[in-house]
């Protein structure tokens, strides 16, 4: 018996240790790119630019609501007209809204799948074009560019990059949620964007605002057959190639962040269901491209799969300091790992989101906000229990435009 309390307390004191450097490791490398965001500088601009021929990508299913201006918006480029074209992709879309669109300068493309996904609609997109693009630009059916965005996008690739990742940010702050999702982006670009591209990795993309050299997007989607995140499988392939992506914190496009409980759900569903898809894909990959070919922005793109999301990072970190500190003061359970080392890794993380929360989040609204956070939190938590098949259908995440300001 006392042989079997021993191997119990072993296994106990393994699973304590194992949880606690997953979680510090996770915490460190969050933290370290969360420093190196403050050595990004901006891209210097360029007089004289040529000028590069786009086409503006703009899948939207079942967005009637907010589609034909969008596509009115996207017109409104300080770029010249005959050099860029806008192709709304209208999948499962109402007759009245497909004939307002093609009663705009752009084209539509009209599609219809038994499963809609984005990399179908953009695959036939192309396969209809009759024009050959030198950049092809994706947006969301409820993007908004600014005026300049394409010509800062069109600097970047004269100065040699064939990948560029736009600044994505809120376009309405209305509610918590929209607010703790426009937080979550922000942060998200400063770690992932900013702070990889300063210390010489590749920015990641977003799913939108995002510019491809147009051959090479379309000879890459050809081979993609994602349901739900596409964009993470175009970092992989790009990194398999060693092409970097850029990143513009100065080129903006504004995004509608989600508004309810609900639509949190769905979409970080689909999140969550893409980040295990892709860690369980490219696992095995990764080590091998570090290892045999040295391509550590490969293996990079897997740590990011690794990581939990910052969510449930920042609330498993505070519910297991907070089950030691109780441990240490009050319960006086018998644990290997000392409080310390969980407090510390929790003091990382919370410098680590203070570092990549832009000031203008630090006010009143924002604090109101984080009482939701531990709702979104059990959400998630729940949300892996219910993975199953999530992958196999696309989850569209409605969003309710009515209430944006």
């Amino acid at each position: 018996m006392e042989v079997f309390n021993q191997t119990i307390q072993i296994v106990i004191s393994i699973i304590e240790y194992v949880l606690l450097v997953y979680f510090f490791l996770s915490v460190m490398y969050v933290f370290i790119f969360s420093a190196g965001g403050y050595f990004y500088k901006k891209r210097s601009k360029l007089k004289d630019a040529n000028l590069n021929s786009m086409a503006v990508f703009i899948p939207a299913y079942k967005e009637d609501a907010v589609i034909v201006d969008v596509a009115k918006n996207a017109l409104k480029q300080d770029y010249p007209a005959s050099e860029f074209d806008v192709v709304v992709i209208a999948d499962s879309m109402k007759d009245e809204t497909i004939s307002k669109l093609k009663e705009l300068p752009i084209q539509v493309v009209v599609v219809s799948f038994e499963n809609s996904t984005k990399t179908k609609a953009l695959n036939k997109a192309m396969s209809t074009l009759k024009r050959e693009y030198d950049i092809a630009l994706i947006l969301d059916a409820d993007n908004i560019m600014e005026y300049e965005f394409l010509t800062k996008i069109n600097e970047s690739f004269q100065k040699g990059y064939q990948i560029v990742q736009g600044h994505r940010k809120a376009k309405n702050l209305n509610t918590s949620f929209a607010i703790l999702d426009a937080a979550s982006e922000e942060i998200n670009n400063h770690i992932y964007r900013k702070g990889h591209r300063a210390l010489g990795l590749s920015s990641g993309l977003i799913g939108s605002g995002m510019a491809f050299d147009y051959k090479l997007f379309q000879s890459t989607m050809a081979n993609i057959k994602a349901i739900g995140g596409f964009d993470k499988e175009l970092e992989f392939e790009m990194a398999k190639k060693r092409i970097i992506i850029e990143y513009l914190q100065d080129a903006y496009v504004e995004d509608e962040k989600i508004q309810k409980s609900s639509d949190f759900s769905k979409q970080r569903k689909r999140w969550l269901s893409t980040q295990v898809v892709y860690l369980k894909k490219y696992f095995w990959m990764g080590w091998v491209q570090l290892f045999k070919y040295g391509n550590f922005n490969f293996f990079d793109k897997l740590l990011q799969m690794i990581v939990p999301p910052r969510v449930l990072l920042l609330g498993l970190t505070a519910i297991f300091t907070l089950f030691y500190v109780l441990n240490e003061y009050w319960f006086g359970l018998s644990t290997t790992v000392p409080m310390l080392y969980w407090a510390v890794t929790a003091i990382f993380l919370f410098f680590a989101f203070v570092l990549a929360l832009p000031k203008s989040f630090y006010n009143q609204k924002t604090l109101k906000a984080l009482i939701s956070l531990p709702g979104a939190f059990f959400r998630m938590f729940m949300l892996l229990f219910k993975l199953k098949g999530a992958n196999k259908k696309f989850i569209h995440t409605t969003k309710d435009y009515s209430q944006s300001k």
